[in-house]
């Protein structure tokens, strides 16, 4: 008995379609949510100018805030007594100088408000220019 007489096998075939459908749902996917930074930066100039250095360095106070949230002045150690306590340190260390600089220069793993302290001082104490330290990471230079 042949059962398969007159039956005929039919090919497999594969219908690109579906998977051209897909890919071209991908690739508009990937245009809308690309973003182009670089066209959207503003292009400046900046302008030139020459002037004068200045004759006299302006008169700065270095504040050193470590990790653990100690308080160096200039170098040496302070105690933290609540931010009048470090205002009247920074006075001090002013010795009487119009509006110095202070300079905090923070650890990276010192907590923010410790960094809060020392600028709430500043500004208790009339210094009105503050900067902080930073250094640079070799390997995110462009």
């Amino acid at each position: 008995m042949n059962f398969q007489r007159g039956w005929r096998r039919d090919e497999p075939e594969i219908n690109l379609i579906p998977m051209i459908d897909l890919l071209l749902v991908v690739i508009i996917f990937l245009v809308i949510t690309t973003t182009y930074a670089r066209f959207a930066e503003l292009q400046i100039n900046l302008p030139e100018a020459q002037g004068e250095t200045a004759k006299e360095a302006p008169a700065k106070i270095e504040v050193d805030v470590d990790a653990g949230g100690n308080y160096r002045l200039n170098g040496n150690a302070v105690a933290f007594r609540g931010v009048d306590g470090l205002r009247e340190s920074l006075q001090q260390a002013a010795g009487g100088q119009a509006d110095p600089i202070v300079v905090i220069s923070a650890d990276a793993r010192a907590t923010h408000q410790a960094v809060i302290h020392v600028m709430d001082a500043a500004r208790r104490a009339g210094f009105n220019r503050v900067t902080f330290v930073t250094q640079t990471n070799p390997d995110s230079s462009p």
